[in-house]
């Protein structure tokens, strides 16, 4: 059985995201039941997780990463009724990004 990992990253658009919570076990639980009440959106890619708890706190996402936690932001964009399209068709082909967004959304 896989040990759960929860991962939070915050985004204020001045600079990179940044990995402000990780944990696995007790603590990713936490984390998460800290999340759902403060309403924080919450996904799941175990991939992504894994790879952002490497990360120090407090780390900037490196550019390596910045594909996938587009695509994470994109969607929480779109929960809020916000539309990402405009600055991130600017960075990536935008064909590319709306197949990887029918991830989350189909």
């Amino acid at each position: 059985m896989e040990q759960k990992i929860a991962v939070a990253v915050l985004y204020d658009r001045i600079k990179a995201p940044t990995l402000t919570a990780k944990g696995s076990g007790d603590l990713a639980e936490e984390i998460v039941k800290k999340a759902e009440e403060a309403d924080v959106p919450i996904t799941e890619d175990r991939l992504l997780a894994a790879t952002l708890a490497q990360l120090e706190l407090n780390e900037e996402i490196p550019e390596s990463l910045f594909k996938s936690v587009a695509i994470v932001l994109a969607w929480v964009y779109r929960l809020q009724g916000k539309t990402p399209w405009r600055c991130f068709s600017m960075i990536y082909d935008l064909s590319d990004y709306k197949y990887l967004l029918g991830r989350y959304y189909d």
